[in-house]
């Protein structure tokens, strides 16, 4: 094989000089020179051919070769060939191998020398970004000090010494701005890969940036001693953070204060003047609700779980504060206990409790025909419906001041008397709705389930099969049945369909013969 090496030293002294300046590997630089001596070199013998330049680690030695792969049936006769030819070639030749024929050096042209330049650039670049996203893809919820380069659209590139970052005009605190070579300080919240190439996404409104900053200023934060639980901002108006104390002997809500308020100030005023409250964190779900609606007095939380609801009673004079200007205080203390949060005056829950007091009398009023002392005692004693009333021991009825047995028993017989009547009256409405005994024989619906069925269209057992298990709670309401259970009904409706699959065919077939026969 003849040698076709050209000496180019000068290649690796300019290989050396972009690894340098450009910070990456001289090998990266080195091998995207010889993509671009490839492309040159396909350009002037044949695009389709596989043609592969190297260059000496050690000299700056250039060859050039065409490659032809060793193939049983040829598939682009560019570049492979057939094995029995190859064999005539060279006995060694097997499947899989390559024979390399030196190619004449080419005489870089200036189009040529061009293409190359564009080829080492683009590379080079890539090369860049990767290094960027490599360096920067395991500093996400880190805080960064950058200089603004230049400004698109409001949207701002920030230069992180040898990488640039995209701090968009949302990320910014509203009011606030930035000049060309301006210093900035951001918190990195993404870094991923786009078509253009790595993007390091930062901003100064994400609720870390605030809770990163504390942990600059505090060094307990810093070593772990206080834990920032929760944080939620207005970003530039106003913000609120739950903190709590591994070590019982330090206040963490004096420790991120500091002395005069000397740590707060730092983080407010890099923040543009927002105000920040700083709760105690607590356990309990209604200790920390009353700690984030903050400044404002509470006087009585009522929790509701299922509901991730949270209902707060504050003094008439308390309601502005615990609202808020445009209600950013309870939406702040939503956010951060991630309770829904509504707020009662004392005047509104005491007119409201006397409400309910008065629908739940009227109810028993009307359903036991008796006056509304009696109504009364019942709403007073905790019954909320006719159903308690009629299955209560008669003895704990008896037990009410002012009730005694025959009263109780009164009581009970007239109410289970009610629910018989009501669904009598229910079994009829169900029918009048067209809804099957087939559904109808399902022991966990009530006589009103049923109604409610039938009002929605589901009159048969298909009806019911056909539904999904959370469409049946909707129907229902998450309060009367959970989906585990809506998921045992669907099934055991679908049961009717699988019947008979063993003896499928024969019935089939005797359908088939009858069928015949009245033919």
């Amino acid at each position: 094989m003849m040698d076709t090496a050209v000496s180019r030293p000068e290649l690796l002294l300019v290989a050396d000089a972009v690894a340098r300046e450009k910070m990456i590997d001289r090998e990266e630089v080195l091998e995207a020179m010889e993509q671009a001596i490839q492309k040159a070199g396909r350009a002037k013998y044949g695009h389709e051919k596989d043609i592969r330049a190297t260059i000496d680690r050690k000299n700056g030695d250039v060859r050039l070769s065409r490659w032809t792969e060793v193939v049983e049936t040829v598939d682009n006769e560019e570049t492979q060939i057939p094995v029995h030819i190859a064999k005539r070639i060279d006995p060694n030749l097997e499947l899989g191998k390559f024979i390399v024929d030196p190619l004449p050096p080419i005489d870089f042209g200036r189009i040529a020398a061009q293409t190359a330049k564009q080829v080492i650039v683009q590379r080079v670049r890539e090369y860049e970004r990767k290094r960027q996203f490599d360096e920067y893809k395991d500093r996400v919820g880190e805080i960064v000090n950058g200089v603004v380069k230049r400004t698109e659209y409001g949207n701002m590139m920030v230069e992180l010494g040898k990488a640039e970052a995209l701090l968009r005009r949302d990320e910014l605190i509203p009011r606030e701005s930035f000049r060309n070579g301006d210093r900035v300080r951001a918190y990195i919240y993404d870094v991923r890969e786009e078509p253009r190439g790595p993007q390091i996404f930062l901003s100064r409104t994400h609720p870390t940036f605030l809770a990163k900053l504390f942990a600059q200023e505090v060094p307990e934060i810093y070593d772990g001693i206080i834990e920032i639980k929760a944080v939620s901002r207005d970003p530039g108006s106003r913000a609120k953070m739950a903190v709590i104390s591994r070590d019982s002997s330090i206040d963490p809500v004096g420790a991120c204060v500091g002395m005069r308020g000397s740590r707060v100030q730092a983080v407010v005023q890099e923040l543009q003047g927002e105000k920040i409250d700083i709760i105690p964190w607590s356990p309990q779900a209604a200790t920390f609700v009353v700690n984030a609606l903050a400044p404002a007095e509470v006087t009585k939380v009522v929790l509701d779980e299922d509901a991730g609801r949270v209902e707060v009673v504050v003094p008439d004079d308390q309601l502005s504060l615990a609202i808020g200007r445009r209600g950013q205080n309870v939406r702040l203390a939503s956010q951060l206990t991630r309770w829904d949060i509504d707020i009662l005056t004392e005047a509104e829950e005491s007119e409201r409790r006397q409400e309910e007091f008065r629908r739940r009398t009227g109810l028993f009023v009307e359903a036991l025909d008796v006056d509304d002392v009696i109504a009364g005692l019942l709403v007073t004693e905790g019954f909320n419906s006719i159903e308690e009333l009629a299955y209560v021991p008669r003895d704990e009825l008896a037990d009410i001041e002012g009730f005694d047995e025959t009263i109780a028993d009164e009581l009970i017989r007239r109410a289970e008397t009610f629910l018989v009547r009501r669904d009598e009256q229910l079994t009829e409405q169900r029918i009048t709705l067209g809804v099957s005994d087939d559904v109808a024989s399902f022991e966990f619906f009530t006589p009103q389930m049923l109604v409610t069925l039938g009002e929605k269209g589901v009159k048969t057992l298909d009806d019911l099969a056909d539904l999904a298990g959370d469409e049946l709670v909707e129907i229902l309401g998450a309060e009367l049945i959970d989906e585990a259970t809506a998921n045992e009904i669907i099934m055991a409706a679908r049961a009717h369909w699988f019947e008979g699959e063993a003896d499928g065919a024969p019935a089939a077939e005797a359908a088939a013969a009858g069928e015949a026969s009245h033919g």
